[in-house]
C-alpha cells in the first residue's frame, strides 16, 4: 500500500461540519407590519410556559417589532386573551 505524502490524512468521506442556523426577525423576513393583539395563537410563540415574554436573544426579534410584541401581549393580557400567570400556558 501506498502511503500519504507528508502529513497529508484523506477521508473518505467529509467531516461532518456543524453549521448554526442564524437568528432572524420573522417580522422583517415575512413582511408583517402589524402585531395583532387579538390573535393570542401568534402570540403564545413568544411567550413561555408561565406567561413571561421570550427575550430577544431566544425569539431572534428585532427590537423594534419585540417592542410591538410586549405591547400586544399586554394588550391581550389586559383583555383577557392571554393569562397574566399561567400553568402549563403550551
Amino acid at each position: 500500500m501506498a502511503e500519504p505524502k507528508g502529513n497529508e490524512v484523506r477521508y473518505l468521506t467529509p467531516p461532518p461540519i456543524e453549521v448554526k442556523k442564524g437568528k432572524y426577525c420573522r417580522f422583517r423576513k415575512y413582511g408583517i407590519k402589524y402585531v395583532d393583539y387579538k390573535n393570542p395563537d401568534f402570540l403564545k410563540n413568544f411567550v413561555n410556559e408561565q406567561g413571561k415574554l421570550l427575550p430577544v436573544r431566544i425569539t431572534g426579534n428585532s427590537s423594534k417589532y419585540q417592542r410591538k410584541v410586549a405591547q400586544a401581549v399586554k394588550r391581550a393580557r389586559h383583555l383577557a386573551l392571554l393569562p397574566f400567570v399561567g400553568d402549563l400556558l403550551k
